[in-house]
């Protein structure tokens, strides 16, 4: 029985969970699906509802923030909007060294589309993605 006939969540740590639900609830506008523990901290782990039936799951824990790399993307059919509305709400985009950004933050990706990413209050790395 392959990994491939499953679904798959992402896990984010973070060192806070009450400063991780004001991001990912206040500025993302993700809906919690449910609350659970994290480690032994009782409602330390939230679970959000994204398309598709995906999740991520959010948990506080001492090991947060310490990868570089891109830990989730969410595509889009318009970037634009959405870079708009999570900018508005205070999500700041991050802007790389050698890569042309417009004045969104947006890029375009390898292989074609576009791409913006940010980070959340532990420097955890996630992107936006089009294919147009």
């Amino acid at each position: 029985m392959p990994l491939s006939n499953h679904e798959v969540r992402a896990s984010i740590a973070v060192s806070n969970i009450d400063e991780a639900v004001a991001f990912y609830e206040g500025k993302l506008g993700l809906k919690p699906l449910m609350s659970c523990p994290s480690a032994d901290i009782p409602g330390g782990g939230r679970i959000y509802g994204a398309g598709a039936g995906t999740a991520l799951n959010v948990f506080q824990s001492p090991l947060a923030g310490k990868s570089q790399a891109t830990m989730a993307t969410w595509y889009v059919d318009d970037i634009d909007q959405i870079v708009g509305e999570l900018t508005a709400a205070g999500v700041e985009f991050a802007r790389y060294d050698g890569y042309p950004h417009d004045e969104k933050g947006i890029t375009t990706r390898a292989g074609g589309g576009r791409i913006a990413w940010f980070k959340d209050p532990d420097g955890n790395t996630f992107a936006i993605e089009a294919d147009v």
